[in-house]
């Protein structure tokens, strides 16, 4: 299988920059896995399809304000570092602009002179290790100097922070929000629960591997980004319950989905547990948990349509771009939303 099997056409002033006012009045198109008949409707009727007794998967990670400018103690350089995950302590594993002024030793200031790092190594892909020196908590200082790591294909600025979070946000830890969450309001949230549908809560930290590109002709020679995940007794509990009384377990985003299938044993059952999941789903691939997915469109030739295609085929979901891209959808973080059932 060919990573050119998953290019599609799409037209840049299709990639949403801002988000919507209301977060529930996102598109919403309805794919059929089985048929391929696609309907589309407004995100907030995601409620007409969810029925009672299903469960709802959720990622409650937290994104970070993981990027910081800061200048080089000796020369005064501008530098930009952000941060990709936490190895100890004050530790990060980091992506350094222009990583050749920041070699083992360079020291950086940031902001007042708050916050201070030194470089401690180079590692994999030329990211480097950082050592960061504070007073304080620095969470606090980072929530005060840090900017949301915004993807790559979203130059506009975000005017507030909190709409690069999910409204169920908990736990501090990814450099990219769990987009297809970002769709749901409290109020959408209370309709589900009344309605009889179970939420169930997982986390996964997202990293930047999210957005890496596949650089490898064939499929199968891609190496997927690892990520930390964690899953409560409460929520497996719920979603192996909503598997024996016939539910479905439906996942809200591609995150959601990797924890799922990093855990479930073949009968889809879950148990309690945390790790790290570099798991890749493409087609071929026999899901063992989920029954469908709630997610955005994602960008051509990526890991993640790669994913949906497995879900339903490849075949299918070229053939719904298609049509998101003649209805005008917007698309990837801030863009609109499908149901694939």
């Amino acid at each position: 299988m060919k990573t050119s099997d998953f290019y599609y056409d799409l037209p840049q002033e299709l990639i949403a920059q801002d988000p919507l006012a209301d977060r529930s009045s996102s598109r919403l198109m309805v794919v059929d896995r089985k048929t391929g008949e696609v309907s589309h409707h407004v995100f907030r009727e995601i409620i007409d399809y969810l029925n009672p007794g299903d469960c709802l998967v959720i990622n409650n990670t937290k994104v970070i304000p993981a990027r910081l400018y800061g200048i080089k103690e000796d020369t005064g350089a501008h530098i930009e570092i952000l941060l990709l995950k936490r190895r100890e302590n004050d530790v990060w594993e980091t992506l350094v602009k222009p990583g050749k002024k920041a070699r083992p030793g360079a020291r950086i200031v940031f902001g007042d002179g708050c916050l201070k790092a030194e470089v401690l190594e180079v590692v994999d892909e030329g990211n480097r290790l950082i050592h960061f020196e504070y007073e304080g908590i620095f969470e606090e200082i980072l929530d005060r100097l840090g900017e949301m790591p915004l993807p790559p294909y979203i130059t506009h600025k975000l005017q507030d922070k909190n709409r690069y979070q999910t409204v169920y946000a908990k736990y501090e830890g990814s450099a990219a929000a769990p987009t297809a969450g970002l769709h749901f309001t409290e109020e959408l949230l209370q309709k589900v629960k009344e309605k009889g549908i179970r939420i169930a809560p997982v986390t996964l930290h997202v990293g930047l591997g999210t957005f890496r590109p596949v650089k490898v002709d064939d499929v199968n020679d891609h190496h997927m980004h690892s990520e930390f995940y964690m899953v409560s007794k409460e929520t497996a509990e719920i979603i192996n319950e909503t598997k024996k009384s016939g539910g479905r377990v439906i996942a809200v985003g591609t995150t959601s989905t990797r924890t799922l299938e990093s855990v479930a044993d073949e009968n889809g059952m879950i148990r309690e547990t945390s790790g790290w999941t570099d798991i890749f789903i493409y087609p071929g691939y026999q899901f063992k948990c989920i029954d469908a997915l709630i997610t955005n469109f994602h960008l051509p030739e990526s890991t993640l349509l790669m994913l949906v295609s497995a879900l339903s085929s490849r075949e299918t979901m070229l053939d719904a771009y298609k049509i998101a891209v003649e209805e005008k959808y917007r698309f990837f973080s801030f863009g609109d939303a499908m149901f694939i059932e």
